[in-house]
């Protein structure tokens, strides 16, 4: 394993650690989460719906990790796509004093796409 390739992985499991955290938050309707959402202008019967679509994306990259590689590019393909669309919702509503988190994890979700396409 390269250095690089090391980095990738490193960050892919900040990545599922990161995610799962926020899962967790979503699913117990943290006050913060709460608030975030609410901020950009979104509606609370949703946060169940988007816990779930991250959730499956942690399950796909853990199970990348124990071989299904595939699944796991295929997950970090909709992780970026859903905190593309996160950082996009704090652009739109000029919610940027806190777009660093998904932008953080969007970065994460990118390393994680690099990881599986170069170990895939």
């Amino acid at each position: 394993m390269t250095i690089v390739e090391g980095s990738l992985l490193a960050a892919t499991m900040v990545c599922i650690v990161a995610n799962t955290f926020e899962v967790g938050a979503k699913s117990v309707k943290a006050e913060f989460m709460m608030k975030n959402s609410a901020e950009v202008g979104l509606a609370p019967k949703w946060i169940p719906y988007l816990a779930v679509l991250e959730g499956a994306g942690v399950v796909g990259l853990v199970l990348g990790l124990f071989g299904m590689r595939s699944l796991g590019l295929a997950a970090a393909v909709g992780l970026v796509g859903f905190f593309v669309v996160a950082v996009g919702v704090h652009i739109r509503t000029r919610v940027v004093h806190n777009v660093a988190f998904p932008v953080t994890f969007l970065v994460l979700a990118g390393a994680a796409v690099g990881y599986f396409a170069s170990v895939g």
